[in-house]
């Protein structure tokens, strides 16, 4: 950074409100697929299997350590699509 530096001296006192806003956003995205997987009672080895990637992957999202693409977020969107919701009361039942 050179000493004056303006807008990295002031990115640096004040933070960069536009990445604060992404990862806001990126955060929201996972909190939703985190209750979609709730409500399925499913969980996120079951995102990780239809979507063909690592679970650890899906870990890193949920902490927020994902910025989304437009592409995942459609990605994940029809993952969850696929997952059926599971009745736990139901299969209770039969077993």
């Amino acid at each position: 950074m050179k000493e004056n530096d303006f807008v990295s001296i002031w990115l640096e006192e004040t933070g960069n409100p536009a990445i604060e806003k992404l990862e806001q956003l990126n955060l929201e995205v996972a909190n939703k697929t985190i209750e979609v997987l709730a409500e399925k009672n499913s969980t996120e080895n079951d995102l990780a299997y239809i979507l063909d990637i690592n679970p650890d992957e899906i870990k890193r999202w949920f902490m927020g350590r994902h910025i989304f693409s437009i592409k995942t977020i459609n990605e994940i969107n029809a993952a969850l699509a696929e997952i059926p919701a599971k009745n736990t009361k139901q299969q209770a039942e039969f077993q």
